[in-house]
Formats: structure tokens, sequence, C-alpha cells
């Protein structure tokens, strides 16, 4: 079955996934678990980013916001992390992300799977890689 954004979702360990991205992600995180990298990680937690509320007669509804992980440090750190694709990086998840900033103290990480590289990188990461290659082909244009 395809999400909205062409994402193939998956079922590992009982867990459904909105891509193979956020599973390969997810057994790195089991495997890391196991080594005993982290701590612990949870799967899909939920977050109040902003209570409901009523102003002049209209009544706004809360806004939640669930990560694809948070991932407990073994330093006793938190880092939430959310597997995107380019596509799946939207004006509302950007609102949420500033939201969840403003609210929480976690490192909040986006990663990106680089087929090409076959590893996850950092969202701010892969946008300094795409700016190089357009250089390098505006260079050879």
């Amino acid at each position: 079955m395809r999400s909205k954004y062409g994402n193939k979702k998956v079922k590992v360990d009982d867990h459904k996934f909105d891509s193979i991205a956020e599973a390969k992600y997810y057994k790195q995180l089991l495997w890391l678990q196991e080594h005993k990298e982290i701590n612990f990680f949870r799967i899909q937690p939920p977050y109040l980013l902003q209570e409901a509320f009523e102003k002049d007669g209209i009544k706004h509804r809360r806004i939640d916001y669930s990560a694809d992980f948070e991932i407990h440090h073994n330093d006793g750190s938190i880092e939430v992390v959310d597997v995107k694709t380019t596509a799946t990086i939207t004006e509302t998840f950007k609102v949420k992300r500033k939201l969840f900033d403003r609210k929480f103290p976690h490192k909040f990480t986006v990663l990106i799977w680089v087929q090409e590289l076959s590893q996850f990188i950092e969202f701010e990461e892969f946008k300094k890689l795409k700016a190089k290659g357009r250089k390098a082909r505006a260079k050879k244009g």
C-alpha cells in the first residue's frame, strides 16, 4: 500500500511504518539498542504542541505531533527523529517543527535516506550536498 507521497507502507515486528526508509531506521535503532549504543527508543511518540483554546467564540483544536522515533541516549539526553523525503517536508511539518522546538528541549533531527550513499544523513547536510551538486552542474553547463 502506498501513502499519499508514494512511499510504500511497511510492517516490521508488528509495527507499521510509512516508508521503507523509516523501517530501515527502526532496524538500525534495534541494533544500537541491542549493542547498548542507546538506552532505548520509542516509536511514534505523541507530543502536544498546543492546547485547544477558544477566542472570540471560535474554538481552536489542539495541535498534536507524532514523531517517527524518540531516542533515549545513554547520557540521558533525548533525541527526536523524523525520517523524511524531500516531498514529506511540507509547510505543515515545518510549522510543527517550529512549535516543537519552542516547547521541548530535545534535539530534533530530520533524516533523509540517500540511496546513492546507502545511508541516512541529516536534512541540513543533504541540502548542502544538493547545492554542491547544482554548482558543479552549473560550472559544466
